[in-house]
């Protein structure tokens, strides 16, 4: 397969290309798991409840697999920009390994312990066993899922930015299309009920590895290396990865904070706070498909010592986001009681999820600058003020503000916390990263 390269050409047009096809998948991926909960919604409110509780978790091994993937991408751009091809087959080989280990090791360990996470959560005793038996089964497909989802930042930064977006949207219509097979039962199969949403998850999942299988063994045919400088490129990989999936893994913390906030204020809220935070997740994941075209862009022309175009490619990103920021907050604003409707009948978590996507969808734009100027952090390998800007986040900024406003405004202070967390956080990011950025270009 002929390798592409980020160095040469169009920066805007590379960045339109990268970012359509990662917004498409994740535009999928979103849009299957809003389908998967309309699905459960009809289940009953508890049931929407008990998703909602494995939504943390979900995002936080996805996080922390996804930042590890981050770690090698860039290594990847950057052997790229470098044409060092044998230290790329090298990187690209020791990540898979790293990876396998990884998340059969957590897949264990989540099956065993499902239940007290679950209770940490603050899991009602009327909903921790859907949720417990949805997590057992969930688990079981997360290896699969993961190395896929390393798969994606690893095939972008490899030049092919076309083939993650048949990655991403494989495993989203096997579980719209087998779902409410599994879910509600037809003909000789039985209705699974929540369990049915889990095993399409796990197929779809199995489905999206076959994929990115083909990819490595087949299409780039990059056969195995040995075990050789597999401890450096440990190092190497986690040098980035380790900060990236600390910096990933505090937006789930966030989560898991909100849903435990919110949990005192009863079923309710917690299901139209998951049923609200499904429907942003959709206009969200654009401004998250735009950021990912920076690690491939970024990185290798950072690599070749290509700095105007590194920063050119930062700047369309964040106008980028911006625009669409706009755009999605005028949707949610008009639009909330039209989508919410789609989802829950519950009058109560209706009103609840009206109220979110009145207000956290203001900060898309904002929450949009923050991961584009964390990827570029990455980027360059240096990871360190993301994770820094991520903890001043979650510690100095949104938590004194969701448990001042909680206390004054219910939830809806809460609801409010999170948008300026994005804004502040997101402003804060861009000046930091400029400044790096520029000092380490006249450096070298």
């Amino acid at each position: 397969m002929k390798q592409r390269t980020y160095t040469e050409g169009s920066i805007p047009k590379h960045v339109a290309h990268l970012s359509a096809v990662m917004i498409w998948g994740f535009l999928a991926m979103t849009l299957g798991q809003l389908i998967e909960i309309v699905y459960v919604g009809q289940l009953g409110t508890q049931a929407v409840a008990a998703l909602t509780f494995m939504f943390p978790i979900s995002m936080t091994l996805n996080a922390f697999t996804r930042g590890i993937g981050i770690g090698a991408s860039s290594l990847v751009a950057q052997a790229m920009g470098a044409s060092e091809s044998e230290r790329l087959r090298r990187i690209i080989s020791h990540c898979y390994l790293i990876i396998v280990i990884m998340t059969v090791s957590v897949s264990i360990i989540g099956i065993w312990l499902a239940s007290p996470i679950l209770r940490l959560l603050g899991a009602a005793p009327d909903v921790l066993p859907l949720a417990t038996q949805y997590a057992e089964i969930w688990f079981l497909g997360f290896p699969a899922m993961g190395l896929a989802m390393v798969s994606n930042g690893i095939i972008r930064s490899y030049g092919d930015a076309s083939y993650p977006g048949y990655i991403m949207t494989i495993a989203p219509l096997i579980q719209v299309t087998l779902g409410p097979i599994l879910i509600f039962g037809i003909g000789p199969v039985p209705a699974l009920g929540l369990d049915g949403a889990a095993w399409s998850f796990v197929i779809g999942s199995s489905a999206q590895l076959v994929l990115a299988a083909y990819w490595y063994f087949i299409k780039a045919q990059l056969v195995p290396t040995s075990l050789h400088q597999l401890l450096d490129s440990t190092r190497q990989i986690m040098h980035v990865g380790l900060p990236a999936a600390a910096t990933n893994l505090l937006q789930p913390v966030s989560l898991a904070i909100s849903t435990y906030l919110l949990a005192s204020f009863g079923t309710q809220v917690i299901a139209g706070f998951g049923v609200a935070g499904r429907i942003e997740s959709v206009v969200g994941m654009v401004a998250i498909g735009i950021s990912t075209s920076i690690i491939p862009v970024v990185g290798q022309n950072w690599g070749a010592g290509l700095f105007d175009r590194a920063r050119l490619a930062i700047r369309t990103c964040y106008l980028a986001c911006i625009a669409w920021g706009v755009s999605a907050a005028t949707l949610m604003w008009f639009g909330a009681a039209f989508f919410v409707g789609l989802i829950t009948s519950d009058a109560q978590a209706a009103s609840v999820s009206e109220q979110y996507l009145h207000i956290v969808p203001l900060s898309i734009g904002f929450m949009g600058i923050l991961t584009v100027a964390n990827h570029g952090f990455n980027a360059i390998r240096r990871p360190t003020p993301a994770l820094v800007l991520s903890i001043a986040r979650l510690i100095a900024i949104y938590l004194p503000l969701a448990v001042i406003a909680g206390e004054i405004f219910g939830f809806l202070g809460i609801f409010w916390a999170i948008a300026l967390a994005n804004l502040i956080a997101g402003l804060a990011a861009a000046a930091w990263f400029r400044h790096l950025f520029d000092r380490l270009a006249m450096a070298r």
